[in-house]
């Protein structure tokens, strides 16, 4: 099964580096530059894992995770917060919004790669489970 993934973040070379490897493992990639065009993608897209920066121009990545959790209850979407807010109350805030992994930046691809195809690995048994 080829996921898709939306990633998140206003730094477009974050953007195209992430976009670029997950191309390369066979993931199918879209893209949003900031809050409203994340939510305006899960609705258009229905992107099966999230890669969610915290600090984006519109809205931020707190309160997009928020509203797709609150929208979107049909389906489980796992999202990963990739931000530099590193304090204990950001990820607390994150896990509280119901986030299914949190790193920290810098973060190197390899550890990307290992939530994405961990959370990956979970959804076909979310969706026998629902």
């Amino acid at each position: 099964m080829k996921f898709r993934i939306l990633i998140v973040d206003d730094d477009k070379e974050i953007l195209e580096t992430l976009q670029s490897r997950l191309d390369r493992e066979g993931y199918e990639v879209v893209t949003a530059l900031d809050g409203e065009e994340a939510l305006l993608k899960v609705k258009q897209d229905d992107p099966d894992i999230i890669i969610l920066d915290l600090l984006l121009p519109k809205l931020n990545g707190f309160e997009v995770l928020k509203e797709i959790r609150q929208k979107y209850e049909d389906k489980w979407r796992p999202v990963i917060i990739i931000s530099a807010q590193a304090e204990l109350d950001s990820l607390r805030k994150g896990y509280a919004l119901e986030a299914d992994h949190y790193l920290t930046k810098p973060v190197t691809m390899e550890k990307v790669l290992q939530g994405v195809e961990t959370l990956a690995s979970l959804i076909p048994l979310r969706i026998h489970k629902e």
